[in-house]
């Protein structure tokens, strides 16, 4: 059994591949921290494509996802990013929960698995 490790680090790799499944860290929005709720989704939801082209794969595969939010009261601007992005008729499984973040300039935080 092989595994891909795709920008791996010290502490973490981005993401992992092994028996055709691949599984993302936790994503936040390097490019867009301290901004708005719905600018954050968008920057980890590219980064999240990114990492899934690199492991040979799309959204349309998505399995699940788990999502962190600082505060929940930004649950409907995340939504409406995560809806505009995500394939119709292709949605994962979906966990979502209040949580503080590893620093104060996030404000969300999603990780996820897909098929490859």
């Amino acid at each position: 059994m092989s595994i891909q490790r795709i920008k791996c680090g010290s502490r973490m790799s981005q993401a992992v591949v092994c028996n055709g499944i691949v599984s993302t860290a936790g994503q936040v929005a390097r490019r867009a921290g301290g901004e708005d709720a719905e600018k954050q989704t968008a920057d980890i939801l590219s980064a999240i494509d990114e990492l899934l082209a690199e492991a040979g794969t799309d959204k349309s595969k998505l399995l699940t996802a788990s999502i962190w939010l600082a505060d929940m009261a930004d649950f409907k601007a995340m939504n409406k990013v995560w809806d505009a992005w995500i394939v119709p008729g292709e949605a994962p499984t979906r966990a979502c929960v209040e949580s503080r973040l590893a620093a104060p300039q996030f404000t969300v935080e999603i990780a996820v698995t897909a098929s490859v």
